[in-house]
């Protein structure tokens, strides 16, 4: 299914925005893609405690056609999963018992993993479409907080350098104020990795009702700040107990972020390098000989 994306990826970004009923379906699935894949949609609805029609509800929320398609697309992705994971034993959580070769092992997979997902789920319409209008803007704010705060300072590191207006905000007192100056021709991309930070949430609602176009850039593709953006930028990482706010979801925020630097460039005049060659210029002098 094109512009679907990966089952998993889908339901992760979803469970916060599932019905319980739904939510039990989906965590049973995410639990053990394989085993799932497996069943058939009675054997699901049973393990589920709920009826088989209430599956067929889950697959549609997803996009897919019906059970049927949900089931072949977890099937592929699983078997392609297994294809890659042949030769690591890093494919787990890390555990408190697990050596220092072993967690580095563990860290290394999972930040890997969190590129090659987001990469592979991407939606290369909507990222299109930012690109253009980032490209054309009179100006663009950044907002978040946190881990994707430093997401957001690198994005406007990155526009800054191929001679866009681009000012990043993390503190709510600031960012508010800014939202609320911005206006039609302008962009607020709003990052959060659960999509539920409400300085995040609350900048890009101050700055839609100001008339800029907003830009959600999330792991939750069923969030509240998904869902009130005009466009979506969706990040496939995963992160555990240990690693709360860890690398492997700043990873795929800048992933995304790398992504949405080149699509602006290819929009520019020359690909943004006169500005590229003034910014690197002026730095040349802070270097040592």
């Amino acid at each position: 299914m094109n512009g679907v994306g990966p089952v998993t990826v889908r339901l992760r970004g979803r469970l916060g925005d599932l019905q319980p009923k739904l939510r039990q379906i989906a965590e049973i699935v995410l639990k053990d893609p394989q085993a799932a894949g497996g069943m058939t949609i009675g054997a699901l609805a049973k393990a589920a405690g709920c009826s088989e029609a209430t599956v067929v509800r889950l697959a549609n929320e997803l996009g897919y056609s019906g059970y049927r398609e949900f089931r072949f697309s977890l099937l592929e992705e699983t078997a392609i999963h297994r294809e890659r994971t042949s030769d690591t034993a890093y494919d787990s959580d890390i555990d408190p018992g697990d050596d220092l070769e072993t967690v580095v092992g563990k860290i290394a997979f999972a930040d890997a993993r969190a590129v090659r997902d987001t990469a592979g789920a991407l939606d290369i319409a909507v990222l299109g479409e930012v690109a253009q209008q980032i490209a054309g803007a009179r100006r663009i704010a950044a907002f978040g907080a946190g881990a994707s705060g430093l997401a957001a300072m690198d994005l406007t590191q990155k526009l800054t350098r191929i001679g866009l207006s681009c000012a990043v905000y993390r503190d709510v007192h600031e960012g508010l104020p800014a939202a609320a100056l911005l206006g039609e021709g302008d962009v607020a991309v709003g990052l959060s990795h659960t999509g539920q930070t409400t300085d995040v949430l609350d900048a890009l609602q101050v700055a839609a009702a100001a008339g800029a176009t907003t830009v959600a850039l999330t792991n939750a593709s069923g969030s509240a700040l998904a869902r009130g953006a005009d466009h979506v930028l969706v990040t496939a990482a995963t992160e555990s107990a240990f690693r709360s706010g860890a690398t492997a979801s700043r990873i795929a925020q800048l992933t995304v972020i790398d992504c949405i630097l080149v699509a602006v460039a290819q929009r520019l005049p020359d690909l943004g390098r006169p500005a590229l060659e003034r910014t690197r210029s002026a730095i040349e002098s802070r270097r040592l000989p």
